[in-house]
């Protein structure tokens, strides 16, 4: 492991920079996703809030379902899908870099947002897609950057980003343009902004955008969080001594008998 990696108390964005200068392969695990890096560039980035690339090129139609894990099952363990995708004819080459590059941009934005500080670096690590196009470490530290700024300027609760959503009884989705109509009427309590967008086989930040606009204008909002439920006789025995509480289970035990 190299010394930047043993650095787990900095910043996401801090330790992506020093990974960069000292052009490391591997890793990196944030609170919200993984980057994976190649001689310090990025090469591919995975979020639980972001749909994956599989998924945006088989609901847009760009590649048969078939066809994708076709090449996950060829190419998979060599670590060149986005290779196997390529050769076989499947995709061009500037359509995989297209829809890699947005996907790579989606899910960098969340890995950020989030980062904390429990961070982890495995020096060697690879995804199993391959390299497509490697991306600057400087250039998508400053795209997702811009997206904050931008998002934050149509309205400025990060919370519409990643919890379940949910409209006002009056929402139309008829009377708003059609992309951001097309947003709303996913919008259902239960999805989320990746989950909507990636029914709509959309890019994630595409879909920020419209759910954003549509929170400005009080169309939508974070779903409550559902009630927490009082368990039966919690908490019961932290409020008793250690030798009364022993004695209730005891009892408890003898009743179910």
């Amino acid at each position: 492991m190299t010394a930047a990696a043993t650095r787990a108390d900095g910043s996401a964005p801090a330790l992506l920079d020093t990974l960069a200068a000292d052009r490391a392969t591997g890793a990196l695990t944030t609170r919200s996703g993984v980057f994976y890096l190649a001689a310090g560039h990025v090469v591919h980035v995975e979020s639980a809030h972001s749909p994956a690339l599989g998924d945006l090129l088989t609901r847009s139609g760009a590649l048969a379902p078939a066809g994708w894990w076709e090449a996950v099952e060829r190419a998979g363990a060599r670590r060149r899908v986005g290779r196997q995708l390529v050769d076989s004819g499947r995709l061009t080459t500037g359509a995989l870099e297209l829809a890699h590059t947005g996907a790579l941009f989606d899910a960098a934005y969340f890995a950020l947002a989030h980062d904390g500080t429990a961070l982890r670096f495995r020096p060697g690590v690879a995804h199993w897609l391959g390299a497509v196009r490697p991306v600057p470490v400087a250039t998508v530290l400053r795209e997702s950057c811009r997206r904050r700024a931008l998002l934050d300027r149509i309205w400025p609760d990060p919370a519409v980003d990643t919890a379940p959503l949910t409209r006002t009884p009056d929402a139309d989705p008829a009377a708003l343009p059609p992309r951001r109509g097309r947003a709303l009427a996913l919008v259902d309590g239960g999805r989320t902004a990746a989950q909507i967008a990636s029914a709509l086989a959309h890019r994630t930040f595409h879909t920020l955008v419209e759910l954003r606009r549509l929170a400005a204008a009080g169309l939508v909002a974070p779903a409550p969080a559902p009630p927490v439920l009082p368990v039966p006789g919690a908490g019961r025995a932290d409020r008793d001594e250690p030798d009364t509480a022993l004695l209730r289970r005891l009892l408890d035990a003898l009743e179910a008998l």
